[in-house]
């Protein structure tokens, strides 16, 4: 016969392991409902971008210049991405987020990617060009009948490069796969997919430097883009993560501030592409 003691002792130790086992069940878990949750994340891209027909207007120019060749103009791994006073020298994405259920969230998102036109690539321009005699520019005064000119800078420098700045909204999915991996306490480590369907506005600073102008040197909605992305999100310990996306999407800006001159504006449209790796965290409020 067992004691009374001994009997207290096995039903606290019943009642102990049943509570540690029961953390385990994927259903109890913090990381097995993701409703209701804020997430926030901070890193850096690299990007590419396809050729691009850009026009440029003006009160004495016409012309476009087409299949032009970019690039972006990555920073590399530097304690910049860290640094408040320098966090917009690399190129660098922001989002945050809340989930609106289990699988889905709504997201503001800013990606600040960089856009260097090719210098001294040679374009095909087609337009006109009649500055005034007094003015640098008048050396490329022309009638262009698809003709090529090289694009030195002395006649165009052309950079979105503080920069190409995407801000967005996201509507996107999050599904745990974590089982695949035979992974059952998520809250230790979780693995994640993620797509998301975005579209906003091009904020961009734009660069440019044509026919020796003074440039315009401001902040500009110019455009709109659209964009779809996938990623691998691994949660660390309940509340951190780091997430490898895949990101594409169109980029359209009619309205591009070049110079002083409200009269002058350039135009273009392209697709991108973006690589991202981000480090962030998930709370419930």
């Amino acid at each position: 016969m067992i004691a009374k003691p001994t009997k207290m002792l096995l039903v606290f130790f019943s009642i102990l392991t049943g509570s540690v086992f029961s953390q385990k069940d994927s259903t109890s878990q913090y990381t097995a409902h993701q409703k209701g949750k804020v997430f926030i994340s901070w890193g850096g891209n690299r990007s590419a971008y396809t050729k691009s027909d850009i026009t440029f207007k003006g009160n004495d120019y016409n012309f476009t210049l087409q299949d032009v060749k970019a690039h972006d103009k990555p920073k590399g791994w530097h304690v910049d991405y860290i640094n408040p006073k320098r966090m917009t020298i690399p190129q660098t994405n922001f989002k945050v987020g809340y989930f609106l259920t289990d699988n889905y969230y709504l997201a503001l998102g800013v990606d600040h990617m960089k856009y260097v036109m090719t210098q001294d690539q040679f374009a095909t321009i087609g337009g006109f060009i009649n500055v005034p005699a007094d003015q640098a520019g008048a050396a490329y005064n022309a009638i262009y009948e698809n003709e090529n000119i090289k694009l030195a800078e002395e006649f165009l420098m052309f950079e979105h490069t503080d920069g190409l700045n995407y801000v967005y909204f996201e509507l996107g999915r999050f599904d745990d796969i974590s089982k695949i991996f035979g992974i059952k306490n998520t809250d230790i480590f979780q693995v994640n997919i993620t797509e998301g369907f975005g579209a906003g506005v091009l904020y961009p600073k734009t660069n440019t430097t044509l026919m020796q102008k003074e440039r315009h040197d401001d902040f500009h909605i110019s455009g709109f883009g659209l964009s779809l992305s996938a990623g691998i999100n691994l949660t660390f310990l309940k509340y951190f993560f780091i997430q490898g996306d895949l990101k594409g999407g169109y980029i359209n800006m009619p309205k591009i501030r070049t110079t002083r001159s409200t009269n002058d504006s350039a135009s273009q449209d392209f697709l991108f592409v973006q690589s991202v790796v981000s480090l962030g965290g998930i709370f419930k409020i």
